[in-house]
């Protein structure tokens, strides 16, 4: 299971790129995609929607299951994946690269500050499958 240095993380399990500029890329970690199963169907918000911090924006569905995506920050959506609807397999093959979901234009940088580095999440991912 990877858990790439330069992201900030949920407890949720989304991640979090600061690209420069206010904007933030938003993805699902590979804990997520893992539990999930195979991911057919992505649920994303259109460019000029606003999402806040820790509230849904989209809906994973897998073979498995639906699940809800989460915002780890308040902004407005720039860009969302269009790839993912003709590939939603990309989220389970690429989740911290061509399996993103959405950017997202930031209003207070400082959010990123709460969000769990590297190190913090591999912890709480570690504590979770203790007590599967």
């Amino acid at each position: 299971m990877e858990f790439p240095e330069d992201l900030r993380y949920t407890r949720e399990h989304e991640w979090a790129r600061d690209e420069g500029g206010g904007r933030v890329r938003v993805g699902i970690t590979d804990y997520a995609q893992d539990k999930l199963g195979d991911v057919v169907y992505v649920e994303l918000p259109e460019p000029g929607a606003e999402v806040r911090a820790m509230e849904s924006f989209g809906e994973v569905e897998s073979t498995k299951s639906v699940s809800d995506l989460f915002s780890p920050v308040d902004g407005t959506v720039v860009e969302r994946n269009t790839t993912l609807e003709e590939r939603p397999e990309l989220v389970n093959e690429d989740p911290y690269g061509e399996g993103w979901m959405v950017v997202v234009q930031i209003r207070d940088p400082s959010q990123l500050d709460r969000l769990m580095d590297a190190d913090a999440y591999r912890a709480f991912v570690e504590e979770l499958q203790r007590s599967e």
